[in-house]
């Protein structure tokens, strides 16, 4: 009578179990679990399944299905188990042993997962024509600018230029009022003309003079023969000849005249030059095809000598000045290509080569100071204005780059990566040679034929793991 109440008790412990249900709760689970997976493919947090040649989602959708079918049939196995233990042992064991049964399936597939199954690995592939560039910041600057003004002093009167406009060689930019510098120039023609008709004085005297002793030499003449014949006296002929001297003299004067007369004209027409020639300079003209890029002063200013007026640039003068740094600056040269992005322009590439490599550097910033010249100037620019630079110091025919967040002990040309080696992982020491910009260095030495670098890391890497090739696998 005790054993049956006993019984009675523990049959009325148990709870009725539908087996069904425990196959819809189980195949439920499985779906929610490849749900999330496939949110995390959907944001890029995870790769998708690929099975031959379906598609993320076709092989997503069969697997789903597969794992409803499966995951029913299997609760629907284990309702049954549950319900035959239930009904010979006690619950409490029953749950125990369903517990420990599920921590050991659970610890088996948790030790597949990390330790035994073939981890999806990334690898670098050898990439040909690759372009070896060095990065550095600048600005536009213009190699020929002059700031230009006038020699004299004096009153603008007129401006002929303004900021941005393009001014031709000889071109009127502006001048300076020029009445009394006219009146000066008037003052030196006259002079000119007052010097020409003192010259022509002078020659119309050497004429006379030249008259006077011609005839004083041939009275003197016949005196002198006279005298031989004590046809005259002494007196009359040393009056004649002291009449020729005095004439010889009078002629030596005249000509001394129109010397002095002809050197006042060079002196006066030298005066007029230098008065035209000051009056030239209040007129202010570009000195060669320029951009103004700015006026400094405006009509009406008093200016004095020397002051500038406009600042001016010569257009086809215009680069980039660009600041490297010196760790990166060893291997430019003149005419490498270079390429620049400009601020306002983002989207261009414009293209350009280093015309120049200052020999001095910066001291506080380390840095060396490259200018690059346009291959073909914008029609608009901007003084001053920052540019992104790329100078190309080489082309690799091939290489094989690996992402810097895959070297382990970056360091000397030096690094560890992970690498794959017969379809397991493997660790090795390779020798590094560039670096890209976009953050890849390449593997120059130290990597066996076979083997593949691992160009990303993940959790699970052990070294003699086996491994898949993730980019082969879905091929």
């Amino acid at each position: 009578m005790a054993d049956d109440s006993h019984r009675s008790t523990r049959e009325g412990r148990t709870k009725p179990f539908n087996p069904i249900k425990a196959g819809l709760v189980l195949a439920a689970l499985g779906v929610a679990w490849h749900a999330g997976r496939v949110l995390l493919v959907l944001f890029g947090r995870a790769e998708p399944h690929v099975l031959g040649s379906l598609t993320f989602p076709q092989t997503a959708s069969l697997i789903i299905a597969g794992t409803v079918v499966a995951a029913f049939f299997v609760g629907f196995g284990l309702g049954h188990l549950w319900k035959r233990w239930a009904n010979s042992i006690a619950p409490r064991r029953a749950i125990a042993l369903v517990v420990g049964l599920a921590a050991f399936v659970g610890a088996g597939i948790l030790a597949w997962t990390v330790f035994a199954r073939p981890i999806d690995v990334q690898v670098a592939r050898t990439v040909r024509d690759v372009p070896v560039q060095v990065f550095g910041l600048g600005t536009v600057e213009a190699r020929v600018t002059s700031k230009v003004g006038f020699k004299v002093s004096g009153v603008v009167v007129e401006l002929g230029a303004d900021v941005g406009d393009r001014a031709t060689k000889g071109a009127v930019l502006a001048r300076l009022d020029d009445r009394e510098q006219r009146a000066q120039l008037a003052r030196a023609k006259a002079a000119i003309e007052q010097t020409e008709a003192n010259l022509q004085r002078a020659k119309a005297s050497v004429e006379k003079t030249q008259a006077n002793y011609a005839n004083a030499t041939r009275i003197s003449g016949r005196q002198q023969k006279l005298i031989q014949t004590n046809s005259t006296s002494v007196e009359a002929a040393e009056t004649a000849k002291t009449t020729q001297d005095a004439a010889l003299a009078d002629l030596n004067l005249a000509n001394s005249d129109v010397l002095v007369a002809e050197a006042n004209i060079g002196d006066a027409k030298a005066q007029q030059q230098q008065q035209a020639a000051t009056l030239d300079f209040h007129t202010l003209t570009a000195p060669y095809d320029a951009t103004v890029t700015a006026r400094l002063k405006e009509l009406g200013s008093a200016l004095g000598a020397g002051e500038p007026v406009f600042t001016l640039i010569d257009p086809k003068s215009v680069w980039v000045l660009a600041y490297i740094d010196e760790s990166k600056a060893g291997e430019i040269r003149v005419g490498e290509p270079a390429e620049f992005v400009l601020r306002s322009l983002p989207s261009q590439r414009l293209q350009g080569h280093v015309a120049r490599i200052e020999p001095e550097s910066d001291r506080v910033n380390e840095e060396r100071r490259v200018e690059i010249a346009f291959d073909r100037i914008p029609d608009s620019f901007n003084l001053g204005e920052q540019a992104e630079v790329y100078i190309r110091t080489q082309r690799l025919p091939q290489a094989l780059l690996v992402p810097e967040a895959a070297i382990e002990g970056l360091g000397q040309g030096r690094g560890t990566i992970w690498t794959v080696e017969d379809g397991r992982l493997q660790k090795r020491e390779v020798m590094l040679g560039h670096r890209l910009l976009d953050g890849r260095y390449e593997v120059a030495d130290g990597l066996p034929d076979s083997a593949l670098a691992v160009d990303q890391l993940r959790s699970g890497l052990r070294i003699g793991r086996a491994a898949k090739i993730a980019a082969e696998r879905r091929k």
